[in-house]
């Protein structure tokens, strides 16, 4: 009887003891996960964050109009210009490089780069590096100059803040109502967009259309995503001749995103 007990617990002990090592392992790889996890986002901050040595103060021309309206650059308008870039360095680095993206209320300034598909750049940095941050990168089908009727730019959620981890703010904090521009800086010039929507919508919804040539089918777009906005952006009238850009990231749901939508209301 005695044996029996001993034994007994020796098959207590021993299993004690495996579910104290196994415990062990799993705190020790949860761990390594986390802090390979922090440095992978230390890696990726610390890229773009030197990747903004390359931009400057815009210094425009006094005398300078918009291409738009061909009127004279207000002194607002000039205290609110986006940086100057230095592509011809940017390009040296990556010559993938096609523009430079401002979010002023949001605090987003990254430059945007364009891959051959659309998986070449969701977890790898605008120097090739892997990191599960990637780059903010144009839809392969898109034309870099921005001279679709429609553009897509996508950028991770990150938990960090980063990339386009704030774009939610549009509508959580209603960031919108202190600057509902934002900024895309090329190689020929800066173009200014208003916002016209942010919304939830389905990973594979009509948001993600693009369009061969602006028509009344364009128009149509633009009139729905207007009215899908879950903000108050205001009232627009689109026609044909408008351009529009998709800001788009992923959200806690693996089925829906998060985008915001703006029409070109400026260049010079």
């Amino acid at each position: 009887m005695g044996k029996k007990k001993k034994k007994k617990k020796d098959a207590i002990d021993v299993l004690l003891t495996l579910g104290m090592v196994v415990c062990a392992c799993v705190f020790v790889f949860a761990a390594y996960k986390l802090i390979s996890a922090g440095l992978e986002y230390k890696q990726a901050k610390d890229e773009y964050t030197d990747l903004k040595k390359y931009t400057s103060q815009a210094t425009p021309d006094p005398d300078q109009t918009s291409d738009t309206s061909q009127e004279p650059l207000t002194a607002e308008t000039i205290a609110n210009l986006p940086p100057d870039v230095d592509f011809m360095s940017l390009q040296a680095i990556n010559p993938d490089v096609i523009g430079w993206l401002v979010v002023d209320a949001l605090d987003i300034s990254y430059p945007i780069v364009q891959g051959k598909d659309n998986d070449e750049y969701l977890h790898h940095t605008f120097e090739k590096t892997y990191n599960f941050a990637g780059s903010i990168f144009m839809d392969y089908a898109n034309k870099s100059d921005l001279s679709d009727c429609h553009t897509i730019i996508y950028g991770h959620n990150m938990k960090d803040q980063s990339m386009f981890g704030k774009l939610k703010f549009i509508k959580e904090k209603e960031l919108y109502k202190n600057d509902p521009y934002f900024w895309i800086i090329t190689p020929q010039g800066k173009s200014r967009y208003q916002m016209f929507s942010a919304h939830v919508t389905s990973s594979q919804g009509d948001t993600y259309t693009l369009f061969s040539g602006a028509d009344q089918q364009f128009v149509d777009y633009m009139n729905k995503m207007a009215l899908e906005s879950e903000v108050d952006l205001g009232k627009f009238s689109f026609t044909a001749e408008d351009k529009a850009v998709t800001l788009t990231t992923c959200t806690s749901n693996s089925t829906q995103r998060f985008v915001v939508q703006g029409v070109l209301v400026d260049t010079w």
